[in-house]
């Protein structure tokens, strides 16, 4: 099993919802986004476009920020979601430096919440909650209750279909290998091999997202 997501941009509206969703499901704090929503626009007048291109982690195949980390803090599971245990995080940020797509972030205590209780009550615990580096998990913890992540949940325009990408029947599965448009993924060349495609009938201009097939 390999969790994957597919992004389809010609549906995405910009809405935020999917950013909405993650930080109300995992209590981010302020100022911290695991899942943002990028803008690229470009053209002449009258010929103009502009694409919205939301970016969780990309819970990379080969990924950097498990190699780096001296803790081992940061692992891959088996399903190859990237994880983090805040009780072996140091805050060295190793791995923040590493990550070539800035999905990580360094938590600074300063929860929405006004008590750890309330957190509890939530459903955090046992966790530090200042000095360590926190990240976009695919909601893991939703995943074993047999939910989708919440970004995908709360998707208005179902631009976003997550899946085992190594079930061929899945949905996820039938997308990448039936679209006639193109499939994208975020700075190919750094051969991390991301865990996020995103596809397109329209030629997407970015210095990010490349095709790959």
């Amino acid at each position: 099993m390999r969790y994957a997501m597919v992004i389809n941009l010609d549906r995405c509206i910009g809405c935020q919802s999917c950013s909405a969703a993650c930080r109300a499901e995992n209590l981010t704090e302020r100022g911290m986004l695991w899942q943002t929503v990028l803008s690229q626009e470009g053209g002449d007048y009258p010929s103009v476009w502009r694409t919205f291109i939301p970016k969780p982690c990309m819970q990379c195949e080969d990924a950097e920020c498990v190699r780096v980390c001296p803790t081992g803090a940061s692992a891959k599971r088996p399903d190859g979601i990237v994880t983090i245990d805040s009780q072996k995080c140091i805050g060295c940020e190793y791995c923040i430096l590493a990550c070539p797509f800035k999905s990580r972030s360094l938590k600074k205590g300063t929860s929405y919440f006004s008590s750890y209780t309330l957190l509890e009550v939530a459903g955090v615990k046992n966790q530090k909650m200042s000095n360590v580096v926190s990240k976009c998990d695919f909601c893991q913890a939703r995943l074993e209750q047999g939910l989708r992540p919440a970004c995908v949940s709360n998707c208005l325009t179902d631009a976003m279909i997550f899946g085992d990408l190594e079930d061929p029947k899945s949905d996820i599965a039938k997308v990448l290998s039936g679209r006639n448009g193109q499939v994208y993924q975020m700075l190919p060349v750094k051969g991390v091999k991301p865990s996020v495609f995103y596809t397109s009938n329209k030629a997407i201009i970015g210095e990010d997202l490349e095709v790959i097939r």
